[in-house]
C-alpha cells in the first residue's frame, strides 16, 4: 500500500471526547490503527504523562504516527513535543509558525529534528493564517528544509480559492516537500464560507490529489481529518475511511 493511502486519524475528530482510551476505541471502530494526537488529548509538555497517553494507544493497537499542530515560537521549552514524539515512536510532528517569530523558531526546530531524527510539516490553515498560502510556505519551507516542509490540508489549501488554492498543483509545486497530508474536504457557499463534508465528497478532487502524492513519492504521514459532528464523529468518518479505500481497489 502507499504511503498516501496508508492513513490514520487527526485527534481534533473527537475533541468532544477527552478519554483517550474512549478515542482509541473510536479509531477502531471506523476502521484505522493509527492516530496523529492533538493537544485537546495530551500535554506534550509533560513527557511523563505522555507515556501513559501512548501505552492507552499502544494498548489498544493503536500506533501514533504524528502529534500536533503544534505552534512553534523558537522557546527551548518546546523541545519537549520532539521528545514526546520520540516517546510515541513517531517521525513526524504537524506545525505552524508565527509571523513575529518565524526566523528563531525555525533555526530551533532544525535544530530538534536533526537531534531526534524528526520531520515537521507545516500545515497550511487558509487565508486567514500566517503560513496558509503558498509563496509564504515556500519561503518558510526554503529557510527550514530539508527538516521542515509542507503538511497539505486539503481543504484549507481550497479555501484560499481554486487559483492558489488547488491542492493537485500544490503537490507539484511542493515536489518532493509534502511531508504530510490532511485529508479534509469543504463545500463552499455563496459568501465563501466552508462546511466540512465526508472526504471526496466535496470540492477536493480525491483520486487526482491522491495520484499526484503517488506520482511524487510521498513517503510520508497521512490522516484524515472531519471537523464537523462534534458529538458523533464517528459515522461520517466510517464513510471517509470507505471512499478513501475504494482509491486502494
Amino acid at each position: 500500500m502507499s504511503a498516501a493511502l496508508d492513513y490514520g486519524v487527526q485527534s481534533f475528530c473527537f475533541r468532544h471526547f477527552k478519554d483517550n482510551a474512549e478515542v482509541a476505541q473510536k479509531v477502531k471502530d471506523i476502521g484505522l490503527d493509527k492516530i496523529e494526537v492533538c493537544q485537546v488529548h495530551a500535554d506534550f509538555k509533560d513527557p511523563d504523562s505522555w507515556k501513559d497517553t501512548v501505552k492507552t494507544y499502544q494498548d489498544a493497537g493503536v500506533s501514533v504516527i504524528s502529534i500536533g499542530v503544534q505552534t512553534f515560537s523558537g522557546d527551548p521549552s518546546e523541545k519537549s513535543f520532539f521528545e514526546c514524539a520520540a516517546i510515541a515512536g513517531a517521525k513526524h510532528i504537524s506545525c505552524h509558525f508565527q509571523l513575529d517569530s518565524y526566523p528563531k523558531a525555525i533555526t530551533q526546530v532544525r535544530t530538534w529534528c536533526q537531534e531526534y531524527d524528526m520531520r515537521v510539516g507545516i500545515h497550511c490553515h487558509g487565508g486567514y493564517h500566517f503560513g496558509g498560502q503558498p509563496s509564504v510556505l515556500k519561503h518558510l519551507i526554503g529557510l527550514g528544509g530539508p527538516e521542515v516542509g509542507l503538511c497539505i490540508d486539503t481543504a484549507w489549501a481550497m479555501q484560499i480559492g481554486p487559483r492558489q488554492g488547488n491542492p493537485v498543483k500544490w503537490v507539484q509545486d511542493f515536489a518532493g516537500q509534502v511531508y504530510s497530508v490532511h485529508y479534509k474536504d469543504f463545500v463552499f457557499d455563496k459568501t465563501g464560507q466552508w462546511e466540512d463534508v465526508v472526504v471526496g465528497e466535496g470540492n477536493l478532487d480525491l483520486k487526482a490529489f491522491v495520484d499526484a502524492l503517488e506520482a511524487d513519492g510521498f513517503d510520508g504521514m497521512a490522516v484524515i481529518e472531519y471537523e464537523a459532528d462534534v458529538e458523533n464523529p464517528v459515522p461520517a468518518l466510517k464513510s471517509c475511511v470507505e471512499t478513501m479505500r475504494k482509491l486502494a481497489g
